[in-house]
């Protein structure tokens, strides 16, 4: 049927291929296979979601996601042996058999075992044939075996299915406790004597209960003792060992880590909130190391054009265009009016006082408005016309946040017959707002960059701040696309040499195709884009933390708190390496092949933004992210505090008329 096509396309193409699965030929077997023919009566309309569903005699249809990771695992070719261990629906055997010669298939439920058999046969899966027996014996007739798949989590590596392999042969298996997390393990056959095993990932089976397996009633099998069996490493260990610790920012030794970066044309650095003291100072730390030693001379922040364009004035030493507003006086102000970053943008002033003005580094900003300000203005127009509408919009713009995840607030934006006749002058307003606050770009003869990048910010204005109103996917989408093609613009304008280091959020950062954004919303990012474009000369960078405090307000436009964050949940990313013990550390996945694929199932990691609602947190702050496809590194905090704000009277004497943080 043409709507099952469609969602299996849609299957492959956001649940596989966007997760990492890169073996075009398990793609395409995963496409060809009906999935929903292999469910039980009733479920076929959830075929093709992304989870495991239940089939009789207590069993799972695996999640496709699993089925296409432990396929392409077993590198199976088209001349190959195949035995499956654990048959159930049949429906791993279908796939498989789309890649490889013959497929054998065991299942220990004589019921399962023929209606698979019905199922495979009616469908024309000829190479398939279904054994009822204990699969953990494997089928001695029948060997060897180029690739052995075993769809049930063992206690141990069963030694008779090791024997089964030929020589060269791969058998894929999960391994561990059936009620905690297991592991999926790779064992290879060199010759008659040797093996090689390779951890995977972190898995969740039903047990493999038979002679080499589990007992019925959950305990090992009497059997199943022999030495030498894979035993699964836990992950808490695993990056306990790849971890590498971190000196104190100001240590030498903490930059010199990061010159790793120094052949990448965009380093970009997330931060797991916007109001983190140890996230900017190590994103500045970071930064300082490449623009002394590696030649880096923008700094692109997840900022407004016109506010950042005033601390490249003050850092560059370029004339002050006349009458400006004070950048970074809107809501949140505490993210960039912040002791941190002002210590930052001094160290910039320094560094370039000692350079011409032509290899001086720049501070940019990516955003494509002043949505602060353009929101603020928008809440006052509508608290003067229609105050039920207000209360509408500041719900809305207080969820402006991709991680969020609140429906009844986004099922409110049908809105009132009020709110939709306030569209045309809200946007007139917001229009207005940005060409008064990009004037300065005309008096500016550094000139071409500003007035280009200003002229781009109006010409969008009207179609982002309509969409914007309405919220949505195209809004975010919108924006990202602005902040990378303004980065491409900046990095064009300083020639084909020129390398750029980017601060945003986490979820900018990231690279969206492996988070609920890309999967489940169609949203992408500008680290996404960067790897699209630039490929490795991209390094994208994560931050992370367990526990501390955060700068943030409970609702949009209000007041700075300092809130307590919560410990980070046991089923989380940042769960695992709290639980690793490790205070302070930076992990390189593409480093640690054995790790990257530990924590490739995805998992829960939190966002914090300029709002945070402890309350409701995994609503409001979780989404399921995969952390090693997302990020290349990792920088781990476990314990952080708030950003301190500049106070009103802050205002340095001595300093020029430039001076960004005066008021």
């Amino acid at each position: 049927m043409t709507q099952y096509a469609d969602l299996r396309d849609r299957m492959v193409d956001v649940q596989l291929a966007r997760r990492g699965i890169r073996d075009i030929r398990v793609l395409d077997a995963m496409r060809q296979v009906p999935r929903e023919r292999f469910l039980e009566a009733g479920f076929e309309e959830f075929a093709y979601e992304d989870g495991a569903l239940p089939i009789a005699n207590g069993q799972t249809i695996s999640q496709p996601y699993i089925v296409a990771a432990m396929t392409e695992a077993a590198e199976l070719k088209r001349t190959d042996k195949v035995l499956e261990v654990g048959t159930g629906s049949g429906y791993a055997a279908a796939v498989a058999s789309r890649l490889a010669g013959t497929v054998q298939t065991i299942e220990r439920h004589g019921p399962l075992a023929r209606t698979a058999q019905e199922r495979l046969a009616a469908l024309g899966y000829a190479n398939c044939t279904v054994h009822t027996g204990d699969g953990t014996r494997g089928l001695p007739d029948e060997a060897p075996f180029d690739a052995i798949l075993v769809t049930a989590g063992g206690p141990s590596v069963p030694d008779a299915l090791k024997r089964q392999l030929a020589v060269g042969g791969r058998l894929v298996i999960p391994v561990g406790n059936f009620e905690d997390e297991q592991s999926l393990f790779r064992i290879t056959r060199r010759t008659e004597t040797d093996y090689d095993e390779e951890t995977l990932g972190a898995v969740r089976f039903v047990p493999l209960i038979g002679e080499q397996g589990w007992a019925e009633d959950g305990t090992r099998a009497a059997s199943n003792h022999a030495a030498g069996h894979a035993r699964a490493q836990s992950v808490t260990d695993m990056i306990r060992v790849a971890i590498e610790p971190l000196p104190a920012f100001d240590d030498p030794a903490f930059g010199a880590l990061f010159d790793r970066f120094g052949q990448s044309r965009v380093v970009l650095l997330g931060e797991a909130s916007h109001g983190t003291s140890e996230f900017c100072q190590a994103r500045a730390a970071i930064t300082r190391r490449l623009i002394e030693k590696h030649g880096f001379a923008i700094v692109a922040v997840e900022a407004d054009w016109p506010d950042a364009a005033a601390i490249d004035r003050y850092v560059r030493g370029r004339e002050h265009p006349g009458s400006h507003e004070t950048p970074f006086e809107r809501f949140p102000i505490w993210m960039w009016r912040n002791t941190d970053v002002a210590a930052f943008v001094d160290w910039m002033r320094g560094h370039n006082e000692q350079k011409t003005p032509s290899d001086r580094a720049g501070f940019f900003g990516l955003d494509i408005y002043n949505m602060r300000g353009s929101i603020a203005a928008v809440l006052a127009y509508l608290d003067s016309v229609d105050p039920e509408a207000a209360a509408v919009a500041r719900e809305r713009y207080g969820c402006l946040t991709p991680w969020q995840r609140e429906p009844s607030t986004y099922g409110r934006a049908v809105l009132t017959e009020g709110y939709r006749k306030c569209e045309a002058e809200v946007v007139r307003q917001c229009q207005q707002i940005l060409q008064k606050q990009l004037a300065y770009g005309a008096e500016n003869p550094e000139g071409f960059l500003d007035a280009a990048q200003n002229a781009r910010l109006i010409a969008s204005a009207e179609r982002y701040y309509r969409i914007l109103y309405y919220g949505g996917a195209e809004s975010w989408n919108l924006r990202d696309t602005h902040m990378f093609e303004t980065l491409c613009h900046v990095l064009d304008a300083h020639g084909p040499q020129s390398k750029a280091v980017v601060w945003a959020h986490n979820s900018h950062i990231g690279d969206a195709r492996f988070t609920e954004m890309g999967t489940v919303r169609n949203e992408l990012n500008i680290g996404q884009l960067c790897r699209e474009k630039f490929g490795e000369a991209a390094t994208l960078v994560g931050f992370g933390t367990h526990t501390g405090t955060v700068a943030a307000a409970s609702n949009w436009d209000g007041e700075m708190e300092v809130l307590c964050v919560r410990p980070s949940r046991a089923d989380s990313y940042e769960g695992l390496f709290h639980d690793a013990g490790v205070e302070r550390g930076l992990v390189e996945f593409r480093r640690h092949e054995a790790l990257r694929r530990r924590l490739l199932e995805p998992r829960l990691e939190r966002f914090i933004g300029v709002i945070y609602r402890p309350d409701t947190e995994l609503q409001s702050h979780y989404a399921e992210t995969s952390l090693p496809h997302q990020f290349d590194e990792l920088i781990w905090l476990d314990e952080t505090h708030a950003v301190t704000r500049l106070e009103p009277e802050h205002r340095r004497t001595g300093v020029p008329d430039t001076y960004p943080f005066g008021f």
